[in-house]
């Protein structure tokens, strides 16, 4: 939640508890009578009315309050739990990165961002311009219509290469092939 909203509803929760807290006060000074209240074995004589009212609202306020504190101290703690144990984590992985790269002689994480970072750093560079003196070279325009110069074209079908470590599949001469069935 954004800081604003945060300030809004502290202050609104600021402005319906003093509207609570001027109720009472009323409520309270326009109820001054006393009255008897019993309860089981329990009995009080001479109480004022404001407090049977008032009296069990700030003792479930109260105790709303303290459970609210305690599950927020709850959450806090499994928070701090979980972080501390995603620290432990992301230790243990960097160093098996380390044991890891050290196993397959492989350089460091950090040399590889270095370096990547130089040829990125590399790529945005503007090129050298080419010297003065040099007239560039200009290219001869093509002047060949449809059809012409088809031998002088390149094609485009890539050739084949074969690699060292490829099986090559060599026909068996021994062995004819089976005629096709009949459906």
């Amino acid at each position: 939640m954004s800081n604003l909203w945060q300030r809004l509803l502290r202050a609104t929760a600021l402005v319906f508890g003093l509207a609570v807290g001027v109720g009472v006060t009323v409520f309270a000074y326009s109820n001054t009578a006393s009255v008897d209240v019993s309860w089981a074995n329990l009995h009080f004589n001479g109480v004022p009315l404001w407090t049977v009212a008032v009296v069990p609202l700030a003792v479930a306020l109260a105790v709303g309050a303290v459970y609210h504190w305690v599950n927020n101290l709850h959450h806090f703690t499994e928070h701090m739990r979980h972080r501390r144990r995603v620290k432990e984590l992301e230790a243990e992985l960097a160093s098996l990165k380390s044991h890891l790269d050290t196993a397959l002689a492989m350089p460091d994480h950090a040399e590889i961002e270095d370096k990547t970072r130089l040829e990125a750093d590399d790529l945005f560079e503007e090129p050298p311009a080419p010297p003065a003196s040099e007239p560039e070279a200009q290219p001869e325009p093509v002047l060949a219509a449809n059809g012409d110069d088809k031998a002088n074209k390149k094609s485009r079908k890539r050739p084949a290469v074969l690699s060292e470590t490829e099986p090559v599949a060599v026909p068996d001469l021994e062995t004819k092939p089976e005629p096709p069935a009949e459906n």
